[in-house]
């Protein structure tokens, strides 16, 4: 991955990041939100929606002063649908990951998103998935999509942990996303992101230039668990993304 042309040196590099990433992601996202509605509405698929997307990400690492470097443990290039999913520590990993996953990917997201004027219409015509953990009802309803989404041929990118972490360590994961792999068959990809917590943590509005790794994991199958083994799976999911992404593990 190429390095941004904004300095990650020090102080200065500190404030030219903070300044230029929060103005892109403020009107940056509007642009591209607001083609990603129009995108929607002519290709239904979403697969334009996911390019402009990565297009968008691109943008925030380079005004941010962002370095990736990303790495394979085992060959991906996208063909086969799979669950991908990640540690989550910062704002930052949508972007990151959405210029180094292989291949076409939809995320599930938090329901509130969606309400967002421009952008949350941007995301559901792209063919996002609401996760609404209040409501047990749309809960089931955004299962059913992710489901089917995965059964069409696209993959899926899951936080399991279900929110950012606030000091960088790994979170217990949610059942949903065990779940969602064990009723789809599919192998769940572990992800480790390292370097996002360190530019922007939850609730900063400073923006750190450095390099942030990402690192995929080998393929996990499900074939062997059950329903009631999904708590075994979790640990294992977690255990390969704390590796990955070389981070503590809260208790």
């Amino acid at each position: 991955m190429p390095d941004s042309p904004v300095t990650s040196g020090g102080i200065v590099g500190t404030v030219l990041a903070t300044v230029v990433g929060n103005l892109y992601l403020v009107f940056g996202t509007l642009l591209f939100a607001s083609l990603a509605c129009l995108a929607g509405l002519i290709d239904r698929s979403g697969n334009t929606t996911f390019r402009l997307a990565r297009l968008w990400s691109w943008g925030i690492v380079l005004t941010s002063g962002l370095r990736l470097r990303r790495s394979f443990t085992s060959p991906l290039d996208g063909a086969e649908p799979v669950i991908y999913m990640a540690n989550h520590q910062s704002l930052f990993d949508i972007p990151v990951l959405f210029i180094t996953l292989p291949g076409q990917v939809r995320m599930l997201a938090k329901h509130s998103l969606f309400h967002i004027p421009i952008f949350g219409w941007a995301i559901r015509l792209g063919g996002f998935i609401s996760i609404d953990r209040q409501d047990r009802s749309r809960a089931k309803e955004s299962f059913d999509a992710a489901v089917d989404r995965l059964r069409s041929g696209t993959s899926t990118l899951i936080y399991p942990e279900g929110t950012r972490s606030l000091d960088g360590r790994l979170l217990a994961f949610q059942r949903g996303g065990m779940l969602l792999a064990l009723k789809s068959g599919l192998p769940i990809i572990p992800v480790g992101i390292q370097g996002t917590f360190e530019v922007q943590a939850k609730h900063s509005f400073a923006i750190r230039p450095r390099t942030v790794h990402v690192r995929y994991g080998e393929p996990i199958p499900v074939d062997g668990f059950g329903i009631r083994q999904r708590r075994e799976l979790a640990e294992r999911v977690r255990r390969e993304v704390a590796a990955l992404a070389r981070t503590e593990v809260a208790q």
